[in-house]
Order: C-alpha cells, then structure tokens, then sequence
C-alpha cells in the first residue's frame, strides 16, 4: 500500500487551494473509489441478498441475528454461496457480523422493504445493466448505443411493448412510481375550469386519461403515444366502461409535420418533455400551442434535478439522465428547470403559473400562448 499512498499524495498536493474541492479525508476517499470500482459486482450481491430470501431471514430474526449454517438452512441456499454473499454484505454496510452472528443493517432493511429502492434497483437491474456498458459509445454518437440489447428501435419507447415481460414490468412499474402519486394533487388544478376536451400528451397505458374520465364524467380524453402504449391504453379504459369518451391517436412524436388534435381546454404532458432533447421538445410544444382551444392551457409537470429537496431525489434524478443517454434516445434528459423555460418560451408559450414540488418531487408550469 505505500506505492498506492506515494502516488496518491501529488493529487492531493494539487488540489490545495482549488475553488469546490471537498475537504473528505483521503482514507474515506480511497474507500469510496474502491466501491465505485466494485459497484457493479456489489449492485449484484446485493440483489442475490434480496431476492434468494437472505435479507427477509435475517429480517425475521433482527434481534438475535442468525449463522451463515442457518441462513443456508432457511434459504435452501447452498452454504459456500451464503458465505460469499453474506460477507459482500458486511462490507456494502447491509449486514452486521458480531460474534460469529449476522444482523441486517438499516441499509439493509431498506434494500428489501423501502418501495423505491426496490423499484430503483428492478429498474436498474432490469431495464439499464446491459445497455450501460454502452455509454461511451452513446455520448460519443448521440443515439442509444445500449438500445441493441433489446432490439433494433430508434428509441426505447417504439419497442417499449415487445420488451422481455420481467423488462417491461420493471420499466413500467418505474414510471408508474414516480407519476402516480401526484395525480390527485393535479386533478384540482386540471379541472378547475371545468375543461371539456383534454389532450394526454404521451399517455402511456393510459392511467392519468383514466383518472380524469374518472373524475369527471364530462370531459373527452384524447390520447396520444405510440400505438403499442395506446392500444394498453384502449382495453384499461375499456375495461372500466368509459371508451365512448376517449379518442385514441397514434403518432410519432419525432415528426414534426404530425399535428394534434385540435380545441384542447387542457393539454397534459407529465414527465413527458424530459424524453427529448431541447429542440424536439420545442416542436412538440409548438404543436401543441396550435391545438390549444382560445383559452386553453397547457399542463408540462417534470421532476427537475434543481427543484429537489432531497439529495436523494437528485441522485436518482440525474441517474436517470444516463438511461436516457443510452437506452431510451441518446439525446434526453433530466433537465434543469431553466432549460424548460427556455425551450417554452422558444414554443411561442408563456408559463402563466409556476409550481414548485407542488407533489413532493414534482413542478407543474401552467402555459397559455404567450
């Protein structure tokens, strides 16, 4: 380790006196390096931990913590590989060793109990592993390099329904986590004029449209997606009885000769925009400002990375920023809230109402025709 510290220690010389350098102490840095170094291999441990039952078992017995012989026992789980992942446990901080006794950690328990930490690691698991290894190609060209895991779509969301089952679950059940719960935060503001024609911009399986026919047994909801979404879409709404007040358009948003429906009182976009790069997301935008009724408003909502509250959120967040870069389109993000008011204002809008974490995580900027 001392030709380790002697090439390490002109680094730390040189970054004296730098603006933004952290004051970390060089031993704990060290140890963070290592765990990026490993992360992937860590990432896998932890999983095999969480799904082969390790994590429920020693869940079960927190108190008084169980031998690597008794996990083996209650898992099934042979006891060479019980060992293996109970000691990548210890040093990921999920699992405590006292005394010849393993004990789940707090670290631990959220990996197997916290809703988004499993929805996160599904995701990343599920959805983003493989493609990643694409990445330098991706930043590199500007399109989704990791894509070719999964088939040969321009984007992730024209084959989005011929994923693998497992894939598409994980992906959706990602979506659905981080939209569902702001929606009856939203219906107030959406409804508040009573609208009766509302455009769902990128409606996905259809449960926000859902939701609004639901809530207001008045109002039309065109949707519009991809076919293969729409069509998930047709048979939910269907299925509850409501199909006579809804309209279904297929498109490709990428064509900017497609325009849509128009006389919307309401057009919804929610964590839509942040799947394409500014400028397509200044042609939709504009698309939209024609298809607005006199007095219509638009609905963008997004979780921007610098209206978080949490550093949590924002890790999560800008995370997410590399799935777009190398499965979903190569050219999306995350985006900074001034970037959206940027690219509204070059739409021709102005954003008439701004509501920051109006749900815990999301802004909605309410926009008219400027």
């Amino acid at each position: 380790m001392d030709n380790g510290r002697r090439s390490i220690q002109p680094w730390v010389i040189n970054l004296t006196g730098r603006r933004g350098r952290d004051e970390k102490p060089l031993y704990e840095a060290i140890i963070d390096a290592q765990k990026l170094a490993f992360a992937p291999l860590a990432f896998h441990a932890t999983l095999a931990l969480r799904d082969l039952g390790i994590l429920a078992k020693l869940a079960d017995a927190r108190a008084e913590g169980l031998t690597a012989e008794q996990v083996a026992e209650l898992t099934k789980v042979p006891i060479y590989g019980v060992k293996v992942l109970l000691e990548s446990g210890v040093v990921s901080d999920l699992i405590a060793l006292e005394d010849g006794r393993y004990y789940l950690r707090q670290l631990g328990l959220l990996v197997l109990r916290d809703a988004m930490t499993r929805v996160n690691m599904d995701f990343a698991a599920d959805v983003c592993y493989r493609g990643m290894a694409h990445l330098r190609e991706t930043v590199t060209t500007g399109k989704p390099m990791g894509l070719q895991e999964f088939g040969s779509w321009n984007t992730i969301y024209e084959g989005l329904t011929q994923l693998p089952p497992h894939v598409q679950r994980s992906w959706l059940a990602f979506d659905h986590y981080y939209s569902d719960h702001m929606f009856p935060n939203a219906l107030p503001l959406v409804f508040a004029d009573a609208p009766k024609r509302l455009l769902d911009v990128g409606a996905n399986t259809g449960k926000f449209a859902l939701t609004c026919l639901e809530h207001n047994p008045q109002v039309h909801v065109s949707l519009l997606d991809f076919a293969g979404q729409l069509e998930l879409a047709r048979k939910a709404i269907a299925a509850k009885g409501h199909e006579a007040r809804a309209s279904f358009h297929p498109i490709d948003f990428l064509n900017p000769a497609l325009e849509f429906p128009g006389n919307q009182d309401v057009i919804w976009m929610s964590q839509f925009l942040d799947c394409f790069s500014e400028d397509e997301i200044v042609s939709i935008l504009e698309r939209a400002r024609r298809a607005l009724a006199p007095h219509g408003r638009i609905y963008i909502v997004e979780t921007y990375w610098d209206h978080q509250e949490h550093a949590a959120a924002r890790f999560v967040l800008t995370m997410t920023s590399l799935y777009f870069a190398s499965l979903a389109n190569g050219n999306s993000k995350m985006y900074l809230s001034e970037d959206m008011r940027g690219c509204v204002q070059r739409a021709g809008l102005k954003i008439e109402r701004e509501m920051e974490r109006f749900s815990p995580s999301h802004t909605m900027f309410v926009c008219r025709a400027g």
